[in-house]
């Protein structure tokens, strides 16, 4: 499969494969990743902005609080009813942004370079969702204070993430089981467990199950429905992906 590609500094220059790597070196690879970076940048960039254009107290606060609550229900429905979606593949113009943003993470779930959102995607779905919502709490502040709490949510969210696919297991109780449930989700059954450090909403709309709960494992859990059977009236994954990889992902990298 055709790893992404990107303008990467330093350490980015090669591939990273979390299967492989301690917590330290995934530190230091992530705070060397370019859209962290970006992350982290445009977090200052809104503290200036909040800087010269300060809100109140009490709206500031609530404008951070809406955009950190916010963000796990944002995250569902986008990975539930986009990410997973089966409409992305059928569109040509579409294609290539699917397989950037999920496909691919699913088909090599701990290669590292494509576990990160997309920053093309991420950035301007934060700021669309969260930039109205702060200012008609606190105005340029408001607005400045929610953009930057969901920027710094994203880093967390993302970290989390990359931890869960890091070969260890957790000593903490809480931790092993966000783990267990995301690594289900990854190579047991795909239609549940969306949520990444927050299952609440997965609970609520009916979509959270432990291992144990389903016997049957999917059989599209690492194709997400993208099959040899669909490619052939859908190509534009296939023709971007050298094929339409099978098989356990793990098995495949031996090959």
């Amino acid at each position: 499969m055709k790893a992404a590609t990107m303008a990467r500094p330093g350490i980015w220059n090669r591939s990273h494969y979390l299967d492989k790597m301690t917590l330290r070196e995934l530190v230091v690879a992530y705070f060397q990743y370019p859209a962290i970076i970006a992350y982290l940048a445009l977090t200052l960039i809104c503290g200036v902005v909040f800087y010269y254009n300060p809100a109140p107290l009490l709206p500031s606060l609530a404008a951070a609080a809406i955009a950190v609550a916010a963000y796990p229900l944002a995250w569902y429905a986008l990975h539930r009813w986009v990410l997973h979606g089966r409409w992305m593949f059928k569109h040509k113009s579409l294609a290539s942004v699917w397989k950037r943003i999920h496909y691919d993470h699913h088909q090599d779930p701990n290669h590292l370079e494509v576990l990160f959102g997309a920053l093309y995607t991420t950035l301007p779905t934060i700021i669309v969702i969260l930039a109205p919502i702060g200012w008609l709490i606190g105005g340029i502040g408001g607005m400045a204070m929610a953009i930057g709490a969901g920027l710094l949510t994203t880093c967390f969210y993302e970290f989390c993430h990359c931890v869960q696919h890091l070969k260890y297991k957790p000593k903490n109780k809480w931790l092993a089981r966000m783990k267990a449930r995301h690594m289900a989700h990854h190579f047991h059954d795909e239609q549940g467990n969306y949520g990444i450090t927050n299952f609440f909403w997965d609970r609520l709309l009916g979509t959270f199950y432990e291992r144990q709960d389903r016997k049957e494992k999917s059989e599209t859990v690492f194709n997400l429905g993208y099959t040899p059977e669909v490619a052939k009236r859908y190509p534009w994954v296939a023709d971007l992906s050298g094929g339409v990889a099978t098989g356990h992902p793990v098995e495949r990298m031996k090959s």
